[in-house]
Formats: C-alpha cells, structure tokens, sequence
C-alpha cells in the first residue's frame, strides 16, 4: 500500500480529483499555500495498492500543466504537480 502525496495548482484540482474519482479512487483534499510565490495550491492525499501507483500518477500527469510567471525578477516556471509517493505500514478504516 502506498499513500500518493500530490500538490496540485488551484486551477487543476478539480479535473484531477474528478478524473480520479471517475477511476474510483477515493480523494482527501487540503488547502495548501505554497511557500515561493504564495499561490493557492490544493494538497491530495491518495491512498493506493501499490500496483496502481502509476496509473494515479498518469492521471494527474495528463491534468496538470506547467506555466511561466514573471514573479519581479525572473520567470518562474509554476503548475504542473509535485508528488510525493510514501510506503504506508497498515491502513484501517473505521
């Protein structure tokens, strides 16, 4: 079992979590702020067997699209997704 970790641009996070559904695959969401340009981002968290870790991963590939945003002194490529993928010990629901 893993636990896939995925920060996701505002504008992306509701294609993704519907694509992911759709798949049905259960989807907890956050609101998350990034840390370099202060943008709203949504933080997922996935969990998966192991054997579909790439088929999420492919999904919010496909969704996700990175832009440049001049941020004052450069432009910074921004979007697009960061994901963490985490092996997880034991899962209960209660």
């Amino acid at each position: 079992m893993k636990l896939i970790i995925s920060i996701v641009q505002d504008k992306d996070v509701a294609k993704v979590v519907k694509a992911l559904m759709d798949k049905k695959y259960r989807v907890t969401k956050l609101a998350s702020t990034g840390g370099f340009l202060k943008a709203g981002n949504t933080t997922l968290l996935i969990g998966v067997e192991d054997e579909k870790v790439d088929e999420v991963i492919d999904t919010i590939k496909a969704l996700c699209n990175g832009t440049k945003v001049d941020n004052g002194s450069k432009d910074v490529e921004v979007g697009g997704a960061t994901i963490f993928v985490i092996d997880t010990d034991e899962f209960r629901r209660i």
